[in-house]
């Protein structure tokens, strides 16, 4: 009768299947063989709690995005409306504006960016010359970030967050025109001056465009500026539709 015989899983050496150890390396069957048994279960626990937990992280995000509370209060309800009907219309008009037309210039909330603008150029200062310039642009944009961030975890106001995601995508087109004109140096700058007429680096992005090499790529810029403005003007637009469109069906 041919006797049964078996492989070690760790040296491959062939013996006898009724031996509990391996003859030549020591191994102890039954103990790999639960060690084996243990890790085949953490692996698939481990699966299953990954994908719980992204299903999980999925929930929440969309929990806080879209967040409303019940009932909604009609008065708060037709504010909304009218915020997001202003917002909406106002924001076409800067689409369809050419960038030469410094449309967005010359409205009121350019002069809501201003202050964010300068006092991003104090906010930079310690990092140098140029950061200093650029941190007028980044205080405009990171502004509306900030308030998004608050409106969205802290107070539970997704609407508010939805029009704070509005202000970043016009402070884009806000900056389109400034950009435009870091070579023809026309635009008229904060204390009447203009690009031409004064010193190299007063105009912030005729220094940081020249310092980077990208002097020649202005138009470019400020037209990139423009396309991601508008899709962020997108997005804001079906956040906060959504948003209303939820709101709408628990009215008080």
């Amino acid at each position: 009768m041919e006797q049964d015989t078996l492989h070690c899983p760790k040296c491959k050496f062939e013996q006898d299947a009724a031996n509990t150890e391996c003859v030549r390396c020591g191994l102890l069957f039954e103990k790999y063989k639960r060690a084996k048994k243990s890790h085949s279960k953490t692996s698939e626990t481990t699966g299953e709690d990954i994908s719980e937990t992204a299903d999980q992280s999925a929930t929440n995000l969309f929990s806080l995005l879209f967040f409303t509370r019940s009932p909604v209060n009609r008065l708060y309800f037709a504010g909304r409306i009218i915020t997001f009907l202003i917002i909406l219309v106002w924001g076409i008009t800067f689409v369809i504006a050419p960038i030469e037309s410094n449309k967005v210039g010359r409205s009121l909330m350019h002069f809501v960016n201003l202050p964010f603008h300068e006092f991003g150029h104090i906010i930079f200062r310690p990092f140098g010359r140029f950061m200093t310039s650029l941190g007028g642009s980044l205080g405009q944009l990171l502004m509306p970030l900030v308030c998004l961030g608050v409106l969205l975890i802290q107070t539970r106001d997704p609407f508010g967050a939805s029009v704070s995601l509005w202000w970043f995508g016009e402070n884009l087109f806000d900056l389109a025109p400034y950009i435009n004109d870091a070579r023809s140096l026309t635009l008229p700058l904060l204390g009447g001056n203009v690009g031409h007429s004064s010193p190299y680096g007063f105009h912030d992005w005729e220094f940081i465009l020249a310092e980077m090499g990208l002097l020649r790529y202005d138009h470019f810029l400020a037209k990139m500026a423009v396309v991601m403005g508008t899709l962020v003007f997108i997005v804001s637009f079906v956040w906060g539709g959504l948003l209303l469109f939820k709101q709408y069906k628990k009215l008080a």
